[in-house]
């Protein structure tokens, strides 16, 4: 029985889990992250060509029960490790040594956000990421400057990969369902921080997201925090922008080039 207050919701429909793995990269010499491994349901098809799973699961009852399965069934569940534990607790990067990985997760709607920032902390380590989230969350990532639903989010995982949605996925794939459309969203990685010349990127994506504040108050009016009013005209000017250009509008090279003439 999922447990609501982790937000459980799992894959069971065979052909959801068929169309997903269509998506995944299957090279034998991979290494996975698998945050959120449940009943194993997506766990041993990763296995089937990976060199290493590491597979999360947050619930005691769900990773007692894998860990049982794997230790029985050793045959049945090849290079996988169960971990239990909270995804956000464990470092990612010592977990999987010198290796790099990908990261396939189902994850829970209510932490969605703090779990890609989890990722993104050791993103030079990270090959892809392959997350089921729920959709409206899926069409804000994927948002590109000017459309309704670019903010922060876009921007950061914009910033770390490249994201596409891959699969839209209705709640009757996952019991119990969700109330809400989900979808697979695929990140390669790296993103656009390669081409830009930025030394310190956790205080560019802070100044991002004081940009992103107040969304219904112009960039101009959010900045006034932290800059004269001259120096913002000046680096609005500098970067080819309105004085009422709101945040929604930028690329992340303006972002970048305000930054740098702010700070």
């Amino acid at each position: 029985m999922a447990r609501q207050r982790l937000g459980q919701h799992f894959l069971s429909a065979p052909g959801w889990q068929e169309r997903i793995l269509k998506t995944l990269p299957r090279r034998s010499g991979d290494v996975w992250i698998e945050i959120g491994a449940g009943h194993g349901e997506m766990t041993r098809h990763l296995a089937a060509n990976a060199r290493r799973v590491m597979a999360i699961e947050t619930d005691p009852r769900l990773s007692a029960t894998l860990q049982e399965s794997v230790r029985a069934h050793p045959l049945e569940w090849p290079g996988v490790e169960i971990v239990a534990g909270d995804v956000l607790a464990l470092d990612l990067a010592k977990l999987a040594g010198n290796d790099t990985f990908r990261v396939y997760g189902n994850l829970p709607y209510y932490i969605t956000s703090p779990i890609l920032h989890h990722l993104f902390g050791c993103a030079g380590q990270i090959d892809s990421i392959h997350v089921v989230v729920q959709y409206e969350v899926a069409a804000r990532i994927v948002a590109r400057p000017g459309r309704r639903e670019y903010g922060y989010l876009s921007a950061a995982c914009q910033f770390y990969a490249h994201p596409v949605i891959a699969l839209k996925i209705p709640p009757g794939a996952f019991r119990p369902p969700p109330r809400v459309h989900s979808a697979l969203v695929e990140m390669t990685l790296p993103g656009e921080q390669q081409n830009l010349r930025i030394t310190d990127q956790a205080k560019l994506l802070k100044f991002i997201q004081l940009c992103f504040g107040q969304k219904r108050k112009t960039l101009r009016n959010n900045l006034r925090a932290i800059a004269r009013d001259d120096r913002i005209r000046e680096a609005l000017e500098g970067a080819k922008l309105r004085p009422d250009a709101r945040a929604e509008q930028l690329t992340l090279a303006q972002f970048s080039a305000i930054f740098a003439a702010l700070t």
